[in-house]
């Protein structure tokens, strides 16, 4: 992903990637084939195969991996509350000025 920002803040700064729920992942690996932006690694010696590597190339307010996978093996945090976030890290940008 090439986006230094979303909506006008940091994108480094915006908690938005899936978490992984190890007890209800198969490992069936559609999400790292569904996601052109390299945000999962798979890791073939270790006990959990599957990683969020890039967490920033997640396109923020994204969630179609997760409907590749099996129920709720992925999770993305709260819409409402990233959306929230991010205004408050607009606001202190503006204030810094």
């Amino acid at each position: 992903m090439s986006e230094d920002t979303f909506m006008g803040a940091p994108r480094d700064k915006i908690d938005w990637a899936p978490t992984i729920d190890y007890t209800k992942c198969n490992y069936c690996m559609e999400c790292v084939k569904f996601c052109p932006h390299q945000v999962y690694e798979v890791r073939e010696a270790e006990e959990k195969r599957l990683i969020v590597k890039n967490p920033n190339n997640c396109v923020v307010f994204c969630r179609a991996c997760g409907k590749t996978c099996g129920p709720d093996a992925l999770s993305f945090p709260n819409k409402n509350e990233t959306t929230k976030k991010i205004k408050e890290i607009r606001k202190e940008m503006e204030q810094s000025e």
